[in-house]
C-alpha cells in the first residue's frame, strides 16, 4: 500500500497544469500569478519629499544661512519648481511632492519659525544634510525589476504592487470548475425531512466551503442515488463539463457501490487506490480520458476533509502553478499513543511554547465520522508509523485547515 508521500508524488506527476488567462486586476484577488510582474518605471519615479517643510540647499545651511525667502509653495502632484540661485532661496513643500530642481534637503516645519514671507531655521541643523527627508528616485526598485514572481497567490499586497506598476490586467491560472459529488440513498439534503434511517449531507457542503476559502470559487455540488442508470448519465456529464471531480464515498466493494465499475466503463483510469494512513485509507485517484483528475475521497466526513487538505488542495495549487509553500513543522505538546503501523493524521490545536516554538496539542476526534470533533482544531500533524507512542517534542509536518 502507498505511503502518503508516494500518493502525493503520483498525483503531482499526472495532474496537468491549468490553462492561463488574462484577468482584470479588480478580479485577481486569490488568483495564482502565471507571469512575472515587472516595474514599468523607477520606484519611486522621482526624488520624493517625505516630510512637510521647506526645500533648500544643504550647503546654505552648512555655510551658516538660517533665514530663507519662500519663493513658492509646491504640493504633491504638482510639477517641480526650480529653486532660485540665491543661497537664501527655499520652497515650501508638502509630503509626496517632487523635490524642486536645485534643492537637496528638506527642513521640516517643526524645525522652523515663519516670519512673513520668510522662514527661520530654529532647530539643530546637524542632521539637515544633503538627502534629508528625500526618498531618492529608483532607491526602492529600478524599471524592469521583477516585483512579483509567477507562482504567487495574489493578495492585497501584490495587487497594490501591480496597480502601482500599471498592470491593469494580469496573467493568472484559470480557476478550475470543480464538481463535488456525494452518493448513497442514506443521504438527504440539509433542508429535507430526514428519516430515522438517513443522515444529512455534510461532506459536499464542507468540501465546497473549504475549496472556496482556498481560492477555488467555481464549485458545484451533485448527489448520486444508488441507481445505476442515474449514476451513468450524471457521471458522463460531470466528466465532460468539469475540470476536477471529487467523489465522496461509493467506491468500496459494497453491493450498491456502482461507481468503480462505472468509472472504469467511462474510461477513468485508476492510478492508485488505498494509502497506508488513518483516516482516509480508501483514498482513490484516477484520470478521465480527457485528463480530468478524479479524487474519490472516503465517505466518512473526517476522512474526506483530511484527504482534501492533504492531497486535493496541494494538487490544485500545483496545477495552478503556485510556488510550493514550505512545510510547517510543529512539536507535540504531550505524549500520545497510536498502535497501527500506518501514517496518522492527528487533529491538533496550536499553541506557542516558552521560546516561541509551535506546539501541537493533540485533539483527536472520536471516530472518522465525528465531524464535530474537528471544531476548535487548527489542522493536523502527519505522524509517520511509529512504535505505538509519540513522545512530547516529536516534530511533525503540520497542515492547517483553510
Amino acid at each position: 500500500m502507498l505511503t502518503p508521500a508516494e500518493a502525493e508524488k503520483l498525483i503531482r506527476a499526472s495532474i496537468a497544469p491549468f490553462r492561463r488567462e488574462d484577468c482584470p486586476l479588480a478580479s485577481a484577488h486569490r488568483r495564482i500569478l502565471r507571469a512575472d510582474l515587472r516595474a514599468d518605471r523607477d520606484l519611486p519615479p522621482f526624488d520624493r519629499v517625505t516630510m512637510d517643510g521647506y526645500a533648500l540647499r544643504a550647503a546654505a545651511l552648512a555655510a551658516g544661512e538660517r533665514v530663507f525667502r519662500i519663493e513658492a509653495v509646491q504640493a504633491a502632484g504638482m510639477r517641480a519648481f526650480k529653486l532660485g540661485p540665491a543661497a537664501d532661496a527655499c520652497i515650501e513643500i508638502m509630503t509626496g511632492a517632487v523635490l524642486p530642481e536645485g534643492a537637496d534637503c528638506i527642513v521640516p516645519y517643526e524645525e522652523t519659525a515663519r516670519e512673513g514671507a520668510a522662514m527661520r531655521v530654529t532647530g539643530d541643523v546637524a542632521a539637515l544634510v544633503t538627502g534629508h527627508a528625500v526618498h531618492p528616485r529608483g532607491s526602492d526598485h529600478r524599471a524592469g525589476d521583477i516585483m512579483v514572481r509567477a507562482g504567487t497567490r495574489l493578495t492585497g499586497r501584490e495587487i497594490a504592487v501591480a496597480a502601482a506598476c500599471g498592470h491593469a490586467v494580469v496573467t493568472v491560472s484559470q480557476v478550475p470548475k470543480i464538481a463535488v459529488v456525494t452518493s448513497g440513498d442514506e443521504l438527504v439534503e440539509v433542508d429535507a425531512l430526514v428519516g430515522p434511517h438517513q443522515i444529512r449531507r455534510s461532506n459536499d457542503h464542507a468540501l465546497r466551503a473549504a475549496l472556496q476559502c482556498a481560492g477555488y470559487a467555481q464549485v458545484s455540488r451533485f448527489h448520486f442515488r444508488d441507481v445505476r442508470q442515474e449514476i451513468e448519465h450524471l457521471l458522463w456529464h460531470i466528466l465532460a463539463e468539469f475540470d476536477v471531480v471529487l467523489l465522496t464515498g461509493g467506491v468500496s466493494k459494497g453491493k450498491f457501490d456502482y461507481l468503480p465499475e462505472e468509472l472504469d466503463r467511462q474510461g477513468v483510469k485508476k492510478i492508485f487506490q488505498g494509502v497506508a494512513q488513518r483516516p482516509g485509507k480508501p483514498l482513490w485517484y484516477g484520470q478521465s480520458i480527457r485528463g480530468t483528475p478524479v479524487f474519490a475521497l472516503p465517505g466518512n466526513p473526517v476522512s474526506a476533509y483530511t484527504c482534501l487538505h492533504r492531497y486535493v488542495l496541494p494538487a490544485l495549487a500545483h496545477a495552478s502553478g503556485a510556488t510550493p509553500a514550505p512545510v510547517r513543522l510543529a512539536a507535540l505538546a504531550r505524549d500520545i499513543a497510536f498502535k497501527p503501523k500506518v501514517t496518522w493524521f492527528l487533529p491538533v490545536k496550536l499553541e506557542s511554547g516558552p521560546r516561541g516554538e509551535l506546539l501541537a496539542v493533540p485533539d483527536p476526534s472520536n471516530t472518522s465520522g465525528d465531524f464535530a470533533g474537528l471544531v476548535g482544531t487548527d489542522g493536523f500533524v502527519e505522524l509517520a508509523p511509529g512504535n505505538g507512542v509519540f513522545p512530547a517534542g516529536t516534530v511533525a509536518p503540520f497542515y492547517a485547515w483553510v
